[in-house]
């Protein structure tokens, strides 16, 4: 059984930096595609950032393009999100979830913020970002 664990959210203020981990256990990952979804209070989830481990191809939603980066370290079975210049409205609780099939573009599923399309999901880690 595949289970997924993130860590590193916390408290930050504005302007800062953290670095999210999405830990695999129970399968390698080397051809899935890995998404980070988050949800702010009162809002939608939505997908910001998936990278395709098999070509390595990445997305970006808009609003964090330039300031995250997502990653992958296959040896650790972990994909990492750095999140740079960080704004108030990033606060929110961060998901990591796995697709292991896909038609057409590898992170479709992200950009359209399908989480429910995903085949394997974290439970979260919560953001703060306040002064």
């Amino acid at each position: 059984e595949v289970q997924i664990v993130e860590s590193g959210g916390g408290l930050v203020q504005p302007g800062g930096s953290l670095r999210l981990s999405c830990t695999h256990s129970g399968a390698t990952f080397d051809d899935y595609a890995i998404g980070w979804f988050r949800q702010a209070p009162g809002k939608e989830r939505e997908g910001i950032s998936c990278i395709n481990n098999m070509d390595g191809t990445t997305y970006y939603r808009d609003s964090v393009k330039g300031r995250f980066t997502i990653s992958s370290d296959k040896a650790k079975n972990t994909v990492y999100l750095q999140m740079n210049s960080l704004k108030p409205e990033d606060t929110a609780v961060y998901y990591c979830a796995s697709d292991t099939h896909w038609d057409g573009p590898s992170c479709r599923k992200v950009k359209t913020n399908n989480w429910d399309g995903m085949d394997y999901w974290g439970k979260g880690t919560l953001v703060t970002v306040s002064s």
